[in-house]
Parts: structure tokens; C-alpha cells; sequence
């Protein structure tokens, strides 16, 4: 079956300096793919590449993206644009900067499906409904400034969805929400990609949104996929180093209180940092000569792919 979205072999570069380095990804139907790593890994960039919404001095320099099949890296401007917000669509961090504080939201939601307010309106009370926005009728007519941030948050995903778009992505979609809302809008996402059959690339760097959402998980660190496979042989069986580090640095309930927090040592280096190796080895327990002097491929291990020389 061809996935929705297919990322084959993407690699970005600023400046001649890469900082994605031959990404592949791919996301089915009614599936959720988390793609999670530190800041400055590169997952948000990798997530503009998807949109055709990379800044002016990233450039694509390897790779395709398709979508349903179809090359997204072929198209031009003006078919980009009419394929955004309706084949697919994009969930920005902050909700309140993504909307206009001059339109009511029931304008903003309208302008996905390419129709006037007012002959949108029965299609936008009812998508207002199905986020979960209780009296749509009054809603409908406000603006942003007048709803909550998990309310303005529900409007943007009603924004992304109502054109029943193939692939959605989210990029970090709760962050600014506290602990309670952000249950509600992860809980929505998942729902609603199932019951619409909608497949969703979320990206994040919290591993216990993943935990809670996702259906399969690539781990990336600095501009590669680490490790990637189901959510539940990853998190029950890490097998690249850095995953390994990165899970046990979550705090838990079981932890005896006043210990000191798991960390990983040192930094991720910059791409222009990258040498010619694993660029975790040098904060990696188990790196040795072949680490630092070559690129372990993204290999085959139990349910996972995993780039390591010396996984178990």
C-alpha cells in the first residue's frame, strides 16, 4: 500500500552545510508518526520541507517527498498552494500567533475551504462541533482574543482538518497549553485521525506525548534518524544509545525524591561540527574508532531500524 506521506533520502543544507542528512519517513493512513529529538535536531525544518515552506536560506539538496505517490519537490508554487489546506495541512506551536486577531474565527476556518463565511458557515459549526468547542453558534463569531489557548488551539486544528486533508502535521501542537488541555488536543488528534483516516506526522520533543498518541516513533539527533519503529518496541526495548539516554532522562513517579536527574552529557554539536561518523559518539557510552570514523547505516534490529555500529 502506498503510504501518504513518503520521505525518501531528504537531505537540507544552509549555506552548502547540511543540517538534514538523508531522512527517510513514511506515514500511513489513519496513523500517527512521532518524530522526536532534541532541540536543533532538525525536526521542524523537516516538517517546512513537507509544507514547501522552508525559509530562504534552506535549500533541498537531495531527496523527494511525495504524497500519496505524487512528488511534492516537482510542483510549483501555485500547485503547492492549491494542495495547502486541503491535501494537506499544518498545526503550528503557538495558536494565538497562527490566527488573525482581525478575523473571527469562523472567517479564518472558512478560508481553508476556499468559500465565502457565510457559505461555509453550516460546514464550520459543524467542524467547530467535532473539535470539540462547545456553542459553535456563539463561537463561530468571535475572535481569537476571546477564546482560551486550548479554545484557539481547537480552531487552528478545525482550520487544518475541515478540507479533510490526506496528511496533517502537527509541529509541537502543545506546547503553550497546561498539563489538562494538553491531554484534551492530543486525545482529539488521535481520534479524529482515525475516525478520518488522516495521517499525522507530530513533531515534538516530548517523549511522553509520544508514549500517549503516537502509533510509530523516529527518534532523530542532529539531522539523522537515530532509531525508529512502533511506539511500544522502542519505548519497551530502545536499542540505539540515544534513545536509551533519552528515556531514562524522564522523570518518574518511582524515582526516590531529591535524586539527582538522568542527563546526557555534553551537547548536540552544530552541522558545522558534523565529522564523518556517528554524530552522537561523542557523547555515546559505547563509542569507539569505527563510530567516529564512519556513518553506521539505518539497519533491520528486531521490530526497530536502528543506526548504530554497536546496537543490541
Amino acid at each position: 500500500m502506498t503510504p501518504v506521506l513518503a520521505i525518501e533520502n531528504l537531505s537540507l543544507s544552509i549555506a552548502g552545510v547540511p543540517v538534514v542528512d538523508g531522512i527517510n519517513l513514511g506515514v500511513d493512513a489513519g496513523e500517527v508518526m512521532a518524530l522526536v529529538g532534541e532541540s536543533g535536531c532538525g525536526k521542524s525544518i523537516t516538517s517546512a520541507a513537507v509544507m514547501r515552506l522552508l525559509p530562504g536560506a534552506v535549500s533541498q539538496t537531495a531527496g523527494d517527498i511525495r504524497l500519496a505517490g505524487e512528488s511534492l519537490s516537482r510542483l510549483s508554487e501555485r500547485q503547492m498552494q492549491a494542495m495547502r489546506g486541503r491535501r494537506l495541512s499544518m498545526i503550528f506551536q503557538e495558536p494565538q500567533a497562527a490566527l488573525d486577531p482581525l478575523s473571527t474565527i469562523g472567517t479564518q476556518i472558512a478560508e481553508s475551504l476556499r468559500q465565502s463565511a457565510r457559505a461555509a458557515r453550516p460546514a464550520v459549526l459543524h467542524m467547530l462541533d467535532e473539535v470539540g468547542i462547545a456553542d459553535p453558534a456563539r463561537r463561530i463569531d468571535q475572535y481569537p482574543f476571546e477564546l482560551s489557548g486550548g479554545m484557539c488551539q481547537r480552531v487552528v486544528i478545525a482550520a487544518a482538518l475541515i478540507a479533510r486533508p490526506e496528511l496533517l502535521l502537527a509541529d509541537e501542537p502543545t506546547t503553550a497549553l497546561d498539563v489538562t488541555i494538553q491531554a484534551q488536543i492530543l486525545d482529539l488528534l488521535r481520534t479524529l485521525a482515525r475516525e478520518r483516516g488522516t495521517a499525522v506526522l507530530l513533531i515534538t520533543h516530548d517523549v511522553g506525548v509520544v508514549a500517549d498518541i503516537a502509533d510509530r516513533v523516529a527518534v532523530m539527533y542532529a539531522g539523522r534518524i537515530a532509531e525508529a519503529g512502533p511506539v511500544h518496541s522502542i519505548f519497551a526495548q530502545p536499542r540505539h544509545p540515544y534513545t536509551q539516554l533519552l528515556l531514562a532522562s524522564v522523570p518518574r513517579l518511582s524515582d526516590v525524591p531529591k535524586s539527582p536527574l538522568a542527563v546526557i552529557p555534553g551537547r548536540v554539536p552544530t552541522p558545522l561540527e558534523f565529522g564523518p561518523g556517528c554524530r552522537f559518539a561523542s557523547r555515546c557510552p559505547r563509542a569507539d574508532a569505527q563510530c567516529v570514523a564512519q556513518t553506521p547505516p539505518l539497519r533491520p534490529l528486531g521490530d526497530s531500524d536502528v543506526a548504530c555500529w554497536h546496537a543490541a
